[in-house]
């Protein structure tokens, strides 16, 4: 049997900015229907990672392939409508608009009438948790619940690929269980493919099936989490001094 090309596939990406390699040669593939934990200390690239497959920077060298195409060379709006995603590491929703509002503005680029992008944003919100929450300002709401919005105004662009950044940053254990309960639903009902950065472990540990470990740019371990957790580079890189 041959290999799954993957849905998405990075080969020998490159990324230099005023001197500082922050992706240096990385190569990997993502398979469909799998969530990629992307961990590693602050600086190591994650993020520009992020940049280079959704399209807002490009790579100095290397290729990204996503359903076979080559996209490292578009912008951020055509990969978007190719079918990637992302959420930042700090939510910026429309504050003046609420938070129904904020999750139809996507849809409606996707369906024909306000009604049909009203009925997808609140079927949504309430896979997120956010329905007692819709029509409020998206300003008003509390760090946990902006997050949650960040994540299904993501998901108004009915992506294949998600890319997750810091989603579970400054959340208490709690709400961390309870997110991850949430993205391993969201995954199985919208069959979902996720990238997720993350600097908390246990969140990394519930949800990967794998997990790739960047530090200076390049890719110093790519395994299981059970493995990833063993591995001497990880854990003197990062694990090791890592608050997790």
């Amino acid at each position: 049997m041959h290999p799954t090309p993957g849905l998405l596939k990075i080969d020998r990406l490159s990324k230099h900015f005023d001197g500082i390699q922050a992706i240096n040669d990385l190569s990997l593939t993502v398979q469909t229907h799998e969530i990629l934990g992307l961990i590693g200390p602050n600086g190591a690239g994650k993020t520009t990672l992020f940049q280079l497959i959704s399209g807002f920077e490009q790579p100095d060298t290397g290729s990204i392939l996503f359903n076979g195409q080559p996209i490292h060379n578009l912008n951020a709006p055509q990969i978007a409508r190719l079918g990637i995603a992302r959420t930042f590491q700090t939510a910026k929703p429309f504050g003046n608009l609420t938070v129904l509002e904020n999750v139809m503005m996507g849809f409606l680029t996707k369906v024909q009438t306000i009604a049909k992008a009203q009925a997808v944003a609140i079927h949504t919100l309430d896979c997120l948790n956010l329905m007692d929450q819709a029509k409020q300002l998206a300003d008003h709401l509390s760090l946990p619940n902006k997050k949650r919005l960040e994540i299904a105004r993501a998901l108004s662009t009915n992506p294949q690929l998600l890319l997750l950044d810091e989603v579970m940053a400054g959340l208490r254990p709690l709400e961390i269980d309870n997110l991850v309960t949430m993205l391993r639903d969201l995954k199985q009902q919208l069959s979902l493919t996720i990238i997720m950065i993350e600097h908390h472990m246990r969140a990394v540990m519930a949800l990967c099936q794998r997990i790739v470990v960047l530090h200076q740019g390049a890719k110093i371990a790519e395994d299981t989490p059970s493995a990833i957790q063993q591995h001497p580079d990880v854990i003197k890189t990062y694990l090791g001094t890592a608050a997790c």
